[in-house]
């Protein structure tokens, strides 16, 4: 019994299955704190702020989203695929990473010329004062460059698969936030002081990222041209597509906020904070699954292997996310509040675009973890046609009309990014990466 266990333990294929089991326990656990606690502090402040208060927080966080989006312009993509060439170099990948920060740094300062004043003028529409415009617009500020470096300083330990740490952080900075909210909203419920709250926890968290990114990656190393060179040109492939899913990617609110009322753009920010089990899973794909994919040998039957399971898996995760939400529709509608308890079918469709949209970005971030970038021309090309097709023929006048645009986009994106995916596995040649 004992010589069957050791055998047992001695096999690379189980000790294969362990480590992937520890992985996803210790992420998963992690993740389902971190998107709990999130979602209390989310309920904290759907409850607690009025109506108006909360419509102008809904378009604060939508604006932080396009504003970190520009920023990237595709720079965290790239440097993944570049660090995942080099990854056991500790000097090569410091290298790689203090270029994407001096990158970053000028990508930032275009971003906030470009969103802010959309920001203010959004904020204006629906009854901000220029004061309270201005105290929103300031608050966003730290939460802007501390999620800007988070995202940067955490590809050296998911190449490692060092994600205990980074875990536990997320935790840390999950329990503060719930802490700040607690102690601010409740004697101010205001929407810079809950952005505020929301946003200087990250901040402690990315020293203690850095740290732990400091044993992979020598912090201290030069911009490097060479690299430079490869991840603008990624950025020149990422951006224009960036730029397109920064209106897209909030098309809701969007449209909501310029020819909706504000209890519309109000209604649409609530049921976008239903959706925990998308982020949840996107965090797990994002660590455990995209650096694998990253630094996958380039062997045509191995590629196209992991890139089927990956895709089946997403598809059944799917389909078990949405049947969830049909079956639990009502109680958890009932967690937002009497004012959100109507929205049903709104509930349903929207979580079905979700889904769908989630399985499509996983297959344009598997593409490009690899280096693989659609032409912009392209992909652009295509989303807007559907965008304009889709508003051809639903009715996006009400907040229904709208997530059933977004399931039709969804679809569209699904397929091109699939497509694009399996015709570059079709055409990979043997060791190339």
């Amino acid at each position: 019994m004992k010589e069957a266990i050791s055998d047992l333990t001695n096999n690379p294929s189980y000790a294969k299955i362990w480590h992937w089991i520890k992985l996803i326990s210790i992420t998963g656990t992690a993740q389902v704190a971190v998107q709990a606690i999130g979602f209390i502090s989310g309920i904290l402040v759907i409850r607690l702020l009025p109506t108006h208060e909360y419509a102008l927080y809904t378009l604060a966080n939508t604006m932080l989203g396009t504003m970190t989006t520009l920023a990237d312009g595709g720079i965290s993509t790239g440097v993944m695929a570049k660090g995942g060439k080099v990854w056991q170099d500790k000097q090569r990948l410091g290298e790689v990473l203090s270029t994407g920060f001096n990158l970053r740094k000028k990508f930032a300062v275009g971003s906030l010329c470009v969103a802010l004043p959309i920001l203010v003028y959004l904020l204006h529409h629906h009854d901000a004062s220029w004061t309270m415009s201005v105290l929103i617009v300031l608050s966003l500020i730290p939460s802007f460059f501390a999620s800007l470096s988070g995202t940067l300083l955490e590809i050296a330990p998911k190449l490692h698969q060092q994600v205990a740490p980074l875990q536990k952080i997320q935790v840390g900075v999950a329990l503060s936030r719930l802490a700040l909210l607690s102690l601010s909203i409740f004697t101010f419920p205001i929407t810079f002081i809950a952005i505020l709250s929301a946003g200087f926890p990250q901040l402690w968290a990315n020293r203690q990222i850095r740290k732990i990114s400091s044993a992979f990656a020598d912090m201290g190393q030069p911009v490097n041209l060479t690299d430079q060179k490869d991840i603008l040109f990624m950025v020149k492939r990422l951006l224009p597509e960036s730029i397109y899913y920064c209106i897209s990617g909030q098309l809701t609110i969007w449209l909501i906020s310029i020819y909706g009322s504000t209890s519309g753009v109000a209604q649409a920010g609530a049921l976008g904070r239903l959706p925990v089990a998308m982020t949840l899973f996107t965090v797990l794909f994002g660590s455990l699954v995209l650096p694998v994919f990253s630094r996958t040998p380039g062997i045509k039957a191995i590629v196209v292997q992991q890139y089927l399971k990956i895709q089946a898996g997403l598809v059944l995760l799917g389909i078990g996310i949405v049947g969830g939400v049909v079956i639990f529709s009502g109680p958890i509608l009932s967690v937002l509040g009497p004012q959100y308890t109507s929205l049903t079918s709104e509930l349903i469709i929207m979580m079905v675009g979700s889904t769908i949209g989630f399985i499509a970005t996983s297959a344009f971030f598997l593409s490009s973890s690899r280096g693989w970038v659609m032409n912009p021309a392209i992909s652009i090309t295509v989303s807007i046609a559907a965008t304009i097709i889709g508003v051809s023929i639903i009715d996006v006048s009400t907040l229904k009309g709208i997530f059933w645009l977004n399931i039709f986009t969804s679809i569209v994106h699904l397929v091109m990014h699939v497509a694009y995916g399996i015709h570059r596995i079709v055409t990979l040649k043997n060791d190339a990466n």
